[in-house]
């Protein structure tokens, strides 16, 4: 069956990445999957948290939120501290970034990514991950004494898929998600190894030769973001990167 907006199962939605969207932050940066926007911006404070204190590493962190007219209908803004969804999100984003950090390369710093979507259409969770390499990246830049990409040991991407009318399909829009019998979230780094697996059925279980086809699929898509984003990385005229 065609996909909804007439992709193959195992095509991206149009990725667009530009770097040092914001004025004000060390590194800021705009990801586009289709409708789908976030921007997650890194800010460095000369502290760590006290568990960290006296022992030269620095922490990296991550904060998520949706903008209320993100999605279809209004969604409240979460004044009273972060939803269970919010949380779930952010532990995702903070978890893919140490994977790659090198935390004793920081010194006494912590990383705040802020992970912040304007326009919701599925893989909000994916893309903050997918995009969160680059700003830690630009917010070294700025500290003195440290080399730029000395603290990052690869790039780490996210992508969903999932089972749709029986087939396993690449980045889901919102369409396909709320329907998918089958809905996973999958975490690399750009050396191809797992950082996080979530799989859920949503309807009926399913198989190891299912679970197979979406690991397969899901490696295919994050090859290319990891692609984009050593393109972003290398890169030093260059704003604006396109898959």
């Amino acid at each position: 069956m065609p996909r909804p907006d007439g992709r193959v199962p195992d095509q991206l939605r149009p990725v667009t990445l530009t770097r040092d969207f914001l004025l004000h932050p060390e590194g800021s940066v705009l990801l586009e999957f289709g409708a789908t926007k976030v921007i997650c911006t890194a800010s460095v404070e000369d502290k760590v948290p006290p568990f960290l204190k006296g022992q030269g590493q620095g922490w990296v962190t991550a904060e998520y939120a949706m903008l209320p007219r993100s999605t279809n209908t209004r969604t409240p803004r979460e004044n009273r501290g972060p939803s269970g969804r919010s949380q779930e999100i952010q532990r995702l984003v903070g978890r893919a970034l140490r994977a790659v950090i090198d935390r004793s390369k920081l010194g006494e710093r912590t990383v705040w990514v802020d992970c912040d979507v304007i326009q919701a259409d599925g893989g909000t969770r994916e893309m903050a991950s997918a995009t969160a390499t680059k700003p830690p990246v630009m917010a070294a830049v700025r500290v003195p004494s440290l080399q730029p990409t000395a603290a990052i040991r690869d790039c780490v991407a996210a992508i969903s898929v999932g089972i749709v009318q029986g087939q396993a399909v690449l980045d889901l829009n919102y369409v396909e998600d709320s329907s998918a019998e089958v809905d996973m979230n999958i975490v690399m780094t750009g050396a191809g190894e797992f950082v996080e697996v979530q799989g859920t059925a949503e309807q009926v279980p399913f198989g190891r030769a299912r679970l197979d086809s979406l690991l397969a699929i899901a490696e295919s898509g994050i090859r290319r973001l990891v692609a984009l984003q050593r393109r972003a990385l290398e890169s030093r005229a260059e704003r604006v990167f396109k898959l």
